[in-house]
């Protein structure tokens, strides 16, 4: 179901907007820093899905673009049989960061997808915004352009949430094969939390309406359908006519409500209020598989731009901060065989492989997973802290607090730092300062994660014991 999170400036101390948000799938999750590229003028893309998906569909392929943006982006490796890698969030070098988010159509919609349905799925177009788009307006409109060109592959509606320096877009995309999507603005006075997206009133007798931007049948379709009758209705609702008719779900009106007190107070909403929101257990636990918040800013290098990580939810990880102008991460941060699909019946080595069947072999190389797997330690951390998580996870969000906020305070020094190689023309430097940095953290972070957990096993062993048995524990959660 995944959750975003998107603040604007005008409600914020360092007066910068921000996205948050975590990706909420099971499977393993790894973190990627993809180059920016020149593509062949010949070359293309795979898109959509199989017919083994939830929903199924088609496979085609469409032009890639001549050029792709460098981003940083999680990926992961299972989402309702949508084929993999996947992705939901990022951010690249323009400043464009997106988010994923589930948000269902309505049934009769679901019902009457096409089982030879094609086009982009939800991740082809996360991918794509973040490759493509160098502001949140053109992520939007490429995602309009790649429905009505190849139509969309579903899995029962979805949405974006796109953000750059100066707005945003909350953007849906219908089930249905109607070609249907709709997206509206947010601005600098915006506090928008989607779990699922939503969309409320859009005003369709103002066509040119500058928040508003939609797919040319969205009217006509549902008058076609009934659900919409201009003579009577007041309003064209979207989460009505075209959504679950539930609107703000529970858990997005407690943190919205929870941000606009927070953004009333002279101090306003800080980085470490953003980190609070994707972290706070009422809303994140053992389905988030990662933490992201990113500071909506045009630094003076565009290297200089950055997200901050949770490799799993950010109960039991730190956020890092990893820069746009970091060359590689981690090896243990990097895919492993934990909870990746289809993992299960393969080997490290190649007995069981021939030179015309790899089948058997491992997508993971045999030295990546000869490391840590960063996923694997925070996960057994998460497990830990929920069983006893009225005593355990005051004490190690304390820990990631204190982490964090000794990050914070370095971070101008390391920007400078960064700034000044550039202004000497130091590019290679600056990379290897950034990469340095971002990579040391990471490490450290997870060093800490490992700690914390041998800590708290022996802890749990000698107060509680081992339980072999029983349901699996975790401080209440509102969704």
């Amino acid at each position: 179901m995944s959750y975003g999170l998107y603040v604007g400036r005008n409600h914020t101390a360092d007066g910068i907007a921000y996205l948050g948000g975590y990706g909420d799938e099971p499977s393993s999750h790894w973190l990627e820093i993809m180059p920016r590229l020149q593509q062949a003028a010949d070359a293309m893309i795979t898109i959509g899905v199989t017919q083994q998906a939830d929903m199924p569909g088609v496979m085609t392929q469409i032009p890639q673009a001549k050029e792709t943006y460098r981003n940083i982006r999680t990926s992961y490796s299972y989402y309702k049989g949508v084929p993999a890698p996947l992705t939901n969030g990022g951010l690249n070098e323009h400043g464009v960061a997106v988010r994923d988010i589930w948000s269902t159509s309505r049934q009769e919609l679901i019902d009457m997808t096409s089982k030879e349905q094609t086009g982009p799925n939800y991740s082809d177009l996360a991918r794509m915004v973040i490759e493509q788009a160098k502001t949140a307006r053109e992520g939007v409109e490429l995602i309009g352009r790649m429905i009505a060109e190849h139509g969309y592959s579903t899995y029962g509606g979805n949405s974006h949430l796109i953000a750059d320096p100066d707005e945003a877009w909350v953007v849906i995309e219908c089930a249905g094969s109607q070609g249907l999507w709709a997206a509206e603005r947010l601005g600098p006075d915006s506090i928008r939390a989607s779990r699922p997206g939503y969309i409320g009133n859009v005003p369709v007798s103002e066509p040119d309406h500058p928040d508003f931007l939609y797919a040319p049948n969205l009217v006509s379709f549902a008058v076609e359908q009934g659900w919409y009758d201009p003579d009577k209705d007041a309003e064209f609702n979207h989460n009505q006519i075209y959504g679950d008719s539930k609107f703000r779900w529970a858990g997005v009106q407690w943190i919205e409500g929870e941000m606009k007190a927070l953004a009333a107070r002279p101090e306003k909403i800080s980085i470490e209020d953003m980190m609070w929101a994707v972290r706070t257990s009422k809303l994140t636990g053992d389905t988030a598989g990662y933490g992201q918040v990113v500071p909506l800013v045009h630094p003076k290098h565009d290297e200089l731009r950055l997200l901050w990580h949770t490799p799993i939810g950010a109960i039991a990880a730190p956020f890092v901060p990893v820069f746009m102008g970091v060359t590689q991460v981690p090896e243990e941060f990097r895919q492993h065989r934990y909870l990746t699909t289809g993992e299960s019946s393969k080997f490290e080595d190649t007995r069981h492989s021939s030179t015309n069947d790899t089948s058997a072999l491992s997508d993971v190389p045999q030295s990546i997973e000869s490391t840590r797997s960063a996923v694997g330690s925070c996960k057994r951390l998460l497990y830990l802290v929920s069983q006893h998580h009225e005593a355990f996870l005051p004490e190690v969000t304390e820990v990631w607090e204190a982490v964090e906020q000794r990050l914070i305070n370095e971070h101008q020094g390391i920007v400078r730092s960064a700034e000044v190689l550039m202004e000497k023309g130091e590019e290679e430097l600056t990379a290897q300062l950034l990469t340095y940095y971002s990579n040391t953290e990471l490490l450290k972070g997870l060093d800490l994660v490992e700690t914390l957990a041998a800590s708290l096993e022996a802890r749990t062993r000698a107060l509680h014991g081992i339980r072999a048995i029983g349901e699996p524990l975790s401080a209440e959660q509102i969704w």
